[in-house]
C-alpha cells in the first residue's frame, strides 16, 4: 500500500514560516496529483494547494501569494512552503496524494491521506 508521512509542523509566530512535507512509500508506480488539506477546530477539511503532473498548481484564496506548493519527484515527496502565516492558518494539515500502484505484477490507483500534522500560529 501507499503510505504518507507528513512532517515539519510545529508552532509559529505569526509573520513568520513553516515548511510541510510529506514524503509517499510503498509500490508506487506513478504520483498524479499531491495536494494539503487543511481543518480547523469546528470547521470542515478544506484544500489549500495541490500540484500535478506537469507542474500545474492550485491553491486556495485564502493562501495565494503566501504559500507555495512543490515536490521533489525523486524521493516521492511533497513540500508546503508557509510563509507569512496567521493565526487563521492554525488547523491539522493533511497530504493527499492520488496516482497509480503496483504490486503483484498489477497496477491500480490509490488514493492516500497522511495522520495529520499540526500547525499553530501564535504569538
Amino acid at each position: 500500500q501507499v503510505q504518507l508521512v507528513e512532517s515539519g509542523g510545529g508552532l509559529v509566530q505569526p509573520g513568520g514560516s513553516l515548511r510541510l512535507s510529506c514524503a509517499a512509500s510503498g509500490s508506487i508506480f506513478s504520483i498524479n496529483d499531491m495536494s494539503w488539506y487543511r481543518q480547523a477546530p469546528g470547521k470542515q477539511r478544506e484544500l489549500v494547494a495541490s500540484i500535478i503532473s506537469g507542474g500545474n498548481t492550485n491553491y486556495a484564496h485564502f493562501v495565494k501569494g503566501r504559500f507555495t506548493i512543490s515536490t521533489n519527484n525523486a524521493k516521492n515527496t511533497v513540500y508546503l512552503q508557509m510563509n507569512s502565516l496567521k493565526p487563521e492558518d492554525t488547523a491539522v494539515y493533511f497530504c493527499n496524494t492520488y496516482g497509480r500502484q503496483q504490486d503483484w505484477g498489477r497496477e491500480r490507483s490509490f488514493n492516500s491521506w497522511g495522520q495529520g500534522i499540526q500547525v499553530t500560529v501564535s504569538s
